[in-house]
């Protein structure tokens, strides 16, 4: 029976003490912006600001039409990047535009 306690509190242990999995993704923003520009040659693409003035963070879109990646970035007040999102066969919808004339 202690054995089992022992083991159970021992395991939760280690898991709550544990650093999050996606702080491994995360760096300086200059640092990430190189890493995608070089090995990837990725380029922003698109990007906004989420949630309020007081705490924005920023997201960016950050894609390549030569290799076909994508990469989504959240950069918080203090300048560090966080990859979201990754992936390939990016693709880009160009936007349609109404003919001008009489609406109908």
């Amino acid at each position: 029976m202690f054995k089992r306690l022992f083991t159970a509190t021992l395991l939760f242990g280690m898991a709550a003490t544990a650093p999050p999995a996606f702080a491994a993704n995360c760096a300086l923003r200059d640092v990430v912006v190189e890493r995608l520009e070089s090995q990837f040659s990725e380029k922003l693409t698109a990007g906004g600001l989420q949630g309020s003035r007081a705490s924005s963070s920023l997201i960016e879109v950050w894609t390549s039409t030569d290799t076909g990646t994508f990469t989504v970035i959240v950069t918080n007040p203090q300048g560090i990047s966080c990859v979201v999102a990754a992936g390939t066969d990016w693709f880009q919808q160009e936007l349609v535009k109404e003919p001008e004339g009489v609406n109908s």
